[in-house]
């Protein structure tokens, strides 16, 4: 009965999602949203795919990385490089990103995820600083000044690799692999006292968190024109993690909403830079001294609904009770 009802459930989510799809591009289509929410709709959609994919890394294998922008980074690069150096379709271009920064996260992953804690946290900052570096150094990729790049994202492209996203990183949360992921982060050392290999499970986790940051590294360069490796510094990988924190370690629902009311907040304050940084510091603040589990904390936005449907029918049962 649990299993229908999830299976029911999931229809019933990609239904509506692709009726949200439906209706934003009409919206666009029928030139009624202009290009700064169209801008913002795209920056939200891949601020969520860095969310999620952060989320599996952090939230579910409790592996503390702060260098997610290296990973956007490799992906924005090389689906740039697949379209305007060797000329390749854009679909290629995607996936050429993702599989470069799956690769880099295995490389990186490998090594460092013997560590734990802050030691784990400086060797991916580390990471995400040395990939930065190198493109400020080779000129194929224009250096400092940047990479002119096609715009060839679109909405269709956008929201099918944001689907795509929330759906892996979900089903694989809720497999036995993600168990085990869950396993390790609430105790690593019982976990592998059971037999888990541990070091395979965050190294898994650590290439799929990657795959898909390097999938909105391709979009994010092919809508914004030009891509400059000041743009993926560590402040980027900063904003990634507050996105997950924000939401709830450990709830993806609590990432994506918290990475659509961050960029929301951040975009409509790009017209107060002076005070821009310091609101969004004190909605910050705000937030986490009120929720400091995140908005969600570690429950699903589903689990709330549940528990509302529950109640309900524990009083109508109450009430039935009462009258026999």
């Amino acid at each position: 009965m649990a299993i229908r009802k999830r299976i029911s459930g999931f229809w019933i989510s990609i239904a509506l999602a692709l009726v949200f799809f439906v209706v934003v591009q009409l919206l666009i289509s029928g030139e009624m949203l202009n290009s700064f929410y169209i801008n913002t709709l795209f920056f939200i959609a891949i601020n969520i795919m860095l969310a999620v994919s952060l989320h599996l890394i952090i939230g579910i294998t409790g592996q503390f990385s702060i260098g997610h922008a290296g990973f956007l980074a490799v992906g924005a690069y090389a689906s740039a490089i697949m379209t305007m150096k060797l000329q390749m379709p854009f679909s290629l271009a995607l996936l050429a990103g993702g599989m470069a920064a799956a690769v880099a996260g295995l490389l990186i992953g490998i090594p460092t995820l013997r560590l734990k804690g802050d030691y784990l946290a400086i060797a991916t900052l580390g990471f995400g600083e040395i990939v930065r570096i190198i493109l400020l150094n080779v000129d194929y990729v224009g250096g400092a000044s940047g990479m002119t790049v096609t715009h060839l994202t679109t909405w269709p492209w956008v929201f099918a690799c944001l689907l795509i996203t929330i759906i892996v990183i979900a089903n694989f949360t809720n497999s036995t692999h993600g168990r085990a992921c869950i396993s390790i982060r609430e105790d690593e050392i019982a976990a592998d006292s059971m037999g888990i290999n541990t070091t395979y499970y965050k190294v898994v986790a650590f290439v799929i968190g990657a795959f898909f940051a390097g999938i909105a590294g391709g979009l994010y360069a092919h809508h914004f024109y030009i891509i400059q490796p000041t743009n993926f510094g560590f402040l980027k990988s900063f904003d990634i993690l507050i996105f997950v924190v924000l939401g709830g370690l450990g709830s993806m629902s609590g990432a994506v909403i918290a990475a659509i009311l961050l960029t929301i907040v951040s975009t409509f304050l790009q017209e107060y830079p002076e005070t821009r940084m310091i609101i969004y510091s004190l909605v910050l603040i705000l937030v986490m001294l009120y929720r400091p589990k995140g908005l969600l904390g570690t429950r699903e936005l589903a689990s709330f609904f549940k528990q509302r449907r529950t109640a309900e029918g524990g009083i109508e049962d109450g009430n039935k009770h009462t009258v026999a």
